[in-house]
């Protein structure tokens, strides 16, 4: 079995004004591979890091810190976003949302178009990932 190929790792002031730092990152990782699912990869990458700034202890303290990783393996992209976790908020799914909705859409959108997508707490924090395969 081959490991992860890691793409690279950026790690970003978790304010509002990293969401498009992140997202061109990881374009400009992504312009290496042809991965035929890049767009929504950007997408996602979004998502996931607009909710870190929002949701969680990085983005409510001074100095708090986003990372984003990127890998692939057989064609299947490996993206997660680390932050401080925060004990009042998890990620879920917001109930009756789609696809007009007006807020609320970041980890539905993340369902509808990842392969496979997850988080878990670290002692440092929390990790969303989430997996894109070729179609």
């Amino acid at each position: 079995m081959r490991a992860l190929g890691l793409l690279g790792q950026v790690e970003l002031p978790a304010e509002v004004a990293s969401v498009p730092l992140a997202r061109r990152y990881v374009r400009d990782l992504l312009d290496s591979t042809g991965h035929a699912r890049t767009d929504d990869a950007l997408l996602l990458v979004t998502e996931l890091v607009t909710n870190a700034v929002r949701h969680s202890d990085s983005g409510r303290c001074p100095g708090g810190r986003v990372s984003v990783t990127v890998a692939h393996h057989d064609g299947t992209l490996h993206i997660g976003v680390i932050d401080a976790g925060s004990a009042g908020h998890r990620p879920r799914l917001c109930p009756n949302v789609g696809p007009d909705s007006g807020g609320g859409r970041g980890l539905w959108l993340v369902q509808e178009l990842a392969t496979a997508w997850g988080w878990y707490d670290t002692l440092s924090g929390r990790v969303v990932w989430l997996q894109l395969a070729v179609q």
